[in-house]
């Protein structure tokens, strides 16, 4: 799990230098999920929150259908997206849960962000619903869709008794 130096999320110029996974990872996964759906490439999406149990940091949203999620790292099995999410902040935090919800707010509107404790579009130093169109357009939806959906169907080995 990548850390963000002390700081740069309260600095705006070094904020918005940060490379597009990492900026839409650690910060900004709100906009990016919320410009996903603004303009899905594949349709039956809907946002998805993580939010922690009181005490503990490691909020995220992501958009899924329920079976593959999207997010800063592309397509992946959802619940494999969850147990990545969980391990990075379980090593991190000893006790660390969390409460999936689904969103039911305005994930590009800046007065229901704030009331959420997230930056609203117009809080960054440019847009950054914009750069979230150029970095979802630079991906092969439907086949990196249709290989995260191979993966939630591999099924466990048969095992053979000798």
């Amino acid at each position: 799990m990548y850390v963000l130096k002390h700081g740069i999320k309260k600095n705006p110029e070094k904020r918005w230098m940060l490379p597009d996974r990492i900026f839409f990872g650690y910060g900004a996964c709100h906009i990016l999920a919320g410009a996903f759906l603004e303009r899905p490439p594949l349709q039956g999406f809907y946002g998805e929150r993580i939010i922690p149990d009181e005490g503990f940091w490691g909020n995220h949203i992501y958009v899924t259908d329920g079976v593959i999620a999207f997010d800063h790292h592309g397509y992946s099995a959802r619940e494999r997206l969850l147990g990545h999410h969980r391990k990075g902040w379980s090593k991190q935090s000893a006790g660390w849960d969390c409460t999936i919800e689904k969103v039911d707010f305005d994930l590009l509107d800046t007065a229901e962000l704030n009331q959420r404790k997230m930056l609203g579009p117009d809080q960054y130093l440019q847009d950054p619903i914009s750069r979230a169109h150029r970095f979802i357009k630079r991906i092969d939806h439907a086949e990196d869709a249709k290989r995260a959906l191979r993966t939630t169907l591999i099924q466990a080995p048969i095992c053979v008794s000798i």
